[in-house]
């Protein structure tokens, strides 16, 4: 009997043998490689979604949208105008528009009857230039004809001026009563905005660096008279090649 428990107490007290890993050469390594399979087809679907969906949306809903900040000195003017500006948009480049008061900008969409995408940079130039400062009657040249641009640019761009320096210059390009831009406007077939020490031109390419050759020997102070021959002389040369 004592032989017995004695028997009995070694095999309780004994410690447990492990019973082998299941799979620990072949089934383990397939195990893994299910995982790593499984994880890597929902990684690939994952990406797979996103690149097919959401990419292209994003990038048509950027090219299908335009928005222009606006100034707040111009809140008043656009106000006062708006009907203007929403007439030929809406009906001649059939766009969709709308001022957002919170985030203060005009914005343009393209719409369902639109004829041609490129007519959403068009309309968005005609509000970028109405907002410069020019008129309603002369922006709405740049929705009737292809080959117009506003080029704009600041004094310091051509010299450097501080103080009274920069407020006669901004008098020589204005001149008494406007006489200057006006003489500039007319020979050069452009239009001109004076903003400050900002200079906005509106015209066809060529006829803007006229503009702006003329402008930039008017704020190196270049005396009116010489700027006035110069101009008639090029025009007239213009001209005759046409």
């Amino acid at each position: 009997m004592e032989a017995e428990l004695e028997n009995i107490k070694a095999e309780a007290f004994e410690p447990a043998k492990r019973a082998p890993k299941r799979g620990a050469t072949g089934g383990g390594q397939q195990d893994m490689e299910m995982q790593v399979d499984e994880a890597t087809g929902i990684e690939g679907q994952v990406l797979g979604s996103s690149r097919a969906s959401a990419p292209p949306k994003a990038k048509r809903a950027r090219s299908e949208l335009r928005k222009v900040s606006v100034p707040p000195h111009r809140y008043s003017s656009l106000k006062e105008h708006w009907m203007k500006i929403f007439t030929p948009v809406v009906e001649h480049m059939k766009l969709q528009i709308r001022f957002n008061m919170k985030a203060r900008q005009v914005e343009l969409r393209v719409g369902p009857e639109t004829p041609d995408i490129a007519n959403l940079q068009r309309g968005a130039d005609f509000v970028r230039a109405f907002l410069c400062g020019f008129e309603v009657d002369d922006a709405l040249a740049l929705l009737r004809l292809e080959d117009l641009f506003v080029e704009s640019f600041e004094i310091k761009d051509v010299k450097t001026l501080r103080g009274d320096h920069q407020s006669r210059a901004i008098g020589r390009l204005a001149g008494k009563g406007g006489r200057t831009k006006f003489t500039i406007e007319n020979v050069t077939k452009t239009r001109i905005v004076l903003a400050d020490s900002k200079i906005h031109i509106l015209g066809s390419y060529q006829n803007i660096q006229l503009a702006r050759r003329a402008v930039c020997n008017l704020i190196l102070g270049s005396p009116p008279s010489k700027v006035y021959g110069n101009l008639r002389a090029v025009a007239s040369r213009l001209s005759e090649r046409m």
